[in-house]
């Protein structure tokens, strides 16, 4: 609730009004909280596709009273649009109310540049495909999700704003993460189009969403982990070339999420040899430790003008190597898309606080609410937390949780019960209303990996692990056996 109310706008680490509500920041926190008031969900929707710009890009962020862009910042950050097809998908499966996508609502607040909902989500769609670059990956813009990861920007002014100055755009520097949300996003929209009675753009999208995979595996794959970018100069960054900065860690969860390089035996178990796999054996390899799994390793140690502000901050602090708590959750929902609930648990309880809270000596943060970030194993603290609240965290940490490990997620004909957690817990039962209905859910768990549930529902086994939505008011009984 903190997080949506405020999304970061309010801290005693961000100060001002200049920061605004974060356009991606906004749009993910609807992810952890469209269950509990959808009806605040749908305004927020509305208010944030009012500040995207006619284009399909967005202002990065937007005020929270007049709910218009922050023209401080703009806009530049080049993920951003793809946020709002991933949040309105899950506005859609959640609530059913495909009314939304009929909504007119402006672009830039500006009621003569009004269209429907559905329109904007086109917009985003089709900012990203027409706006590559010469490896057929997303343009990073000013950055991407990692907002210190500045590689047109340059700076040799002490005090500069990395975030604000994109002094040398060339049209070069490309992002794999956007790559990576961008199948996402795209596949999404696809079916969104579908449902909407518009197979021709679904097509479209699908077909665009298996080019960009392809580009991913072909010019963004290195070996055994997925590339983070290519700067200014189209050199690599995030490679086993450089004696630096090797692997990073959003393009290895947020690919295999997607299904990025998941490859599958002929009895549906993934391939353990596939890239999905190698990637996620890197991250645990390389980015793992007993605190969590860094951002980056190994840490940059000198100021590398061509990458911004990620080779400022100190090894192992912050995005230079320190343990950010926002997207290791995306290596865990990877992690059960592969099977491994035992990894997918391990890596959960390492930042959260409840677990934490025995080693508070070295957390040394409030034990009920995530960090932003936890010193990572190259720096002087490995372990300390940092700048608590000041996080989408808890958001994806509960959609990590709840729909993953626990694995009851809503979709658009159905309740998906596909829970990977693990040997340690035997059991459990959850509780799930939907669509005015009630499902009461047992999970019986061998934690054999690679294991996935067989359903009974009402005491009749199913094919698949939907279980179709009951008329409201009705309580269903289905029970997971792994």
């Amino acid at each position: 609730m903190v997080t949506f109310n405020m999304s970061r706008s309010a801290s005693y680490f961000e100060t001002g009004i200049g920061r605004g509500m974060g356009f991606r920041d906004s749009t993910q926190d609807l992810l952890g909280f469209v269950h509990l008031i959808p009806d605040r969900a749908r305004e927020r929707i509305l208010d944030i596709a009012a500040t995207q710009l006619p284009d399909g890009s967005a202002y990065h962020q937007y005020q929270p009273l007049t709910k218009r862009g922050n023209n401080e910042l703009g806009s530049g950050f080049n993920d951003d649009p793809a946020w709002l097809i991933i949040g309105v998908d899950a506005y859609l499966k959640e609530t059913g109310d495909d009314g939304i996508l009929d909504e007119i609502v402006p672009f830039d607040n500006n009621d003569a540049l009004a269209e429907t909902l559905y329109t904007h989500l086109t917009r985003s769609f089709e900012f990203t495909r027409n706006n590559l670059g010469p490896h057929g990956l997303p343009l990073i813009g000013r950055a991407d999700w990692n907002d210190c990861l500045n590689l047109n920007c340059f700076s040799t002014t002490p005090g500069e704003s990395f975030q604000t100055a994109e002094n040398q755009a060339g049209g070069v520097a490309e992002s794999t993460f956007i790559a990576a949300q961008f199948v996402l996003a795209a596949g999404q929209y696809a079916t969104i189009a579908d449902r909407r009675g518009d197979p021709a753009q679904a097509a479209l999208a699908r077909t665009a969403a298996a080019d960009m995979s392809e580009a991913l595996l072909t010019h963004g794959w290195d070996g055994d982990w997925f590339l983070r970018a290519y700067d200014f100069y189209g050199n690599k960054v995030g490679t086993a070339e450089d004696t630096e900065g090797q692997i990073w860690i959003e393009p290895q969860g947020f690919a295999v999420l997607a299904g990025v390089g998941v490859e599958h035996n002929s009895d549906g178990t993934p391939t353990t040899t596939s890239p999905a796999y190698r990637a996620l054996n890197s991250v645990d390899r390389l980015l793992g430790s007993e605190h969590g799994l860094v951002l980056r390793y190994p840490a940059y140690r000198s100021y590398r003008i061509e990458l911004g502000e990620v080779s400022t901050y100190p090894p192992g602090y912050k995005e230079n190597g320190g343990i950010f708590c926002h997207n290791n959750p995306w290596v865990i929902i990877g992690e059960t898309v592969l099977g491994r609930g035992a990894k997918a648990f391990d890596h959960y309880r390492k930042i959260t606080p409840a677990y934490r809270e025995d080693i508070s000596e070295v957390h040394r943060t409030e034990p009920y609410v995530y960090a932003q970030m936890i010193a990572g194993k190259e720096a002087s603290r490995h372990g300390e937390a940092k700048n608590s609240w000041l996080t989408g965290t808890a958001a994806w940490n509960f959609v990590t949780v709840s729909q993953y490990l626990l694995g009851v997620r809503t979709d658009y004909d159905g309740l998906v019960v596909d829970p990977q957690i693990g040997p340690d817990v035997a059991e459990f039962t959850v509780t799930r209303q939907a669509r005015g209905a009630t499902y009461v859910i047992t999970v019986v768990n061998s934690g054999r990996e690679g294991s996935r549930a067989s359903l009974e529902v009402d005491g009749v086994g199913i094919t698949g692990r939907t279980v179709p939505y009951a008329p409201a008011g009705t309580t269903v009984q289905v029970r997971a056996t792994l």
